[in-house]
């Protein structure tokens, strides 16, 4: 793997939502914490793309924002290109890492301010880190939209003139004005029509090739994943369950979970291949089931699943974390 510019280690993240002290008390209820993140472990080389997959709730989305420093870990560590951002005590000291880092966020139109044109929205970073003014600044702006496949006259219109599509390029533009090395896609694509989809991710492909980018793309379209990575960590409800290379996470799943995961994309061939669509509800992150937490849902699940939470080990070419795969039951 290239060298490391993103490292999470021991990466746990919690969330209090517990009732006020006097309810809590009457009622006689426990402090209600949601474990978001929970202990994963990897690492993201210059010039690749990790993607980060799962269903709703599993705490991807959770990761994403402690990659670019907006949550602060509870436990363990964030490591980019070596400064722990979890010790770095002042927006001044953020300030120079954040310029090498940005996120693409999920909804092209909420994260856009509907007031100002799209040449100040993608003029603000730039401001920001007091990089370019003047005419250097308008030309910068130009080369952007450009860069994204819009046209320069654009930059007077607002976000509300343009398609989804059209304000997730204005989006891309933005996170690339400051010239960044590292940029976070939380679920770029998933407001889009499925054609636009497409046109985004081969933009996207075609920025990491000219500019040296590195992705860490959240998803929960595998069809979408498998376009777009070099690695997959597949999570559940907080936690790693594989990790490996995308290319032979798709061809030989090793958990069941990814494997019914990868049991939702069409079959396009129509091979007629036997499906098992995912089954049963994502357990609660407040409180999670003792052992391994999939075992409520999965059909290979025995005694020692339901009491020993399983950890992240070396299988070939990537690493699973299920005891029937340890044990060659699958």
């Amino acid at each position: 793997m290239p060298e490391p510019l993103l490292r999470a280690s021991g990466l746990v993240r919690y969330f209090d939502v517990s009732a006020p002290w006097l309810n809590r008390v009457l009622e006689r209820k426990p402090r209600a914490v949601v474990k978001a993140v929970d202990g994963i472990d990897f690492e993201i080389g210059r010039g690749e793309t990790f993607s980060l997959v799962g269903e709703s709730g599993c705490g991807k989305s959770t990761v994403a924002r402690l990659a670019v420093g907006l949550y602060r870990p509870t436990r363990g560590r964030i490591e980019f290109d070596g400064t722990d951002l979890a010790t770095v005590g002042s927006r001044r000291e953020m300030l120079p890492i954040r310029r090498r880092l940005q996120m693409i966020f999920q909804d092209p139109y909420a994260s856009l301010n509907p007031r100002w044109r799209v040449r100040e929205i993608i003029a603000e970073p730039l401001r920001t880190h007091r990089l370019l003014s003047g005419a250097a600044l308008d030309e910068r702006v130009d080369e952007l939209l450009t860069q994204v496949k819009l046209d320069p006259a654009d930059g007077e219109k607002y976000p509300h003139e343009f398609s989804g599509g059209q304000r997730q390029r204005i989006s891309i533009a933005r996170a690339l004005a400051a010239n960044p090395e590292f940029l976070v896609a939380d679920e770029p694509t998933s407001a889009l029509d499925v054609s636009v989809q497409a046109q985004i991710l081969n933009l996207m492909k075609d920025l990491q090739r000219d500019l040296g980018l590195t992705y860490l793309f959240i998803s929960h379209n595998l069809a979408v994943v498998s376009h777009v990575s070099d690695r997959v960590g597949v999570m559940y409800l907080g936690r790693l369950v594989e990790v490996g290379e995308a290319r032979e996470i798709f061809r030989a799943p090793r958990h069941p979970y990814t494997r019914l995961l990868l049991d939702t994309i069409p079959d396009l061939k129509m091979t007629r291949r036997e499906r098992e669509p995912v089954g049963g509800e994502v357990p609660s992150p407040i409180d999670p089931p003792e052992g391994c937490a999939f075992h409520p849902r999965c059909p290979f699940a025995n005694e020692r699943c339901r009491r020993e939470r399983p950890e992240l080990l070396a299988a070939g070419k990537s690493a699973v974390a299920c005891h029937a795969a340890e044990e060659g039951r699958l």
